[in-house]
């Protein structure tokens, strides 16, 4: 499942996420599971017809992305996966930053973080040409509607509606597989 919360020139995608296999330099050879946000470029295109048409919109380059996964064997709410990536370049993620605080609450992490902004692009060095303050402001007042729509995923998550492997896994054949809009 897939949202989004487009802004002016920025916005934010929140989806859940199953990894088989992950990385085994992180320890973590066990699947793991949750929900991925990223704050990313968004374009609204030009109309291609009348005023009435729909309008194209891209999703661009992540800007930073924050991961709430836990090993899928885990109970839920364990978050012992829980990081984020401060350097993302291109569309490549730097190496997984994990934070007390961000393990420890999640989502009040995750909302200190929505509404300084401030503060988040000195830490991920995302330029503020990136974001005018127009964007730094509808981003923090969404902040609340963005953090309850990861509370509603993470949930079904847990109770295993999201966050979870492809059919075609159980023949034992994938052996690394990713499934997420993101």
């Amino acid at each position: 499942m897939l949202y989004a919360f487009a802004f002016e020139r920025i916005g934010v995608v929140v989806s859940d996420l199953y990894f088989l296999n992950p990385n085994p330099l992180h320890g973590q050879e066990t699947p793991e599971r949750g929900v991925r946000l990223e704050l990313r470029v968004f374009e609204s295109g030009e109309l291609p017809g009348s005023i009435y048409s729909a309008r194209p919109i891209t999703i661009g380059r992540p800007l930073w992305r924050v991961d709430l996964l836990q090993d899928a064997h885990a109970a839920p709410n364990t978050f012992d996966r829980t990081h984020h990536h401060p350097d993302v370049v291109g569309w490549e993620p730097g190496p997984r930053t994990f934070v007390e605080e961000l393990s420890n609450d999640p989502l009040s992490w995750l909302t200190g973080k929505l509404t300084d902004i401030s503060s988040l692009l000195h830490e991920t060095g995302i330029s503020p040409e990136d974001i005018s303050a127009a964007d730094a402001d509808s981003l923090r007042t969404a902040a609340p509607e963005i953090v309850g729509t990861v509370r509603q995923l993470l949930e079904r998550v847990w109770a295993g509606d999201l966050g979870r492997p492809k059919d075609d896994v159980g023949a034992g054949v994938v052996t690394s597989m990713r499934a997420s809009w993101l």
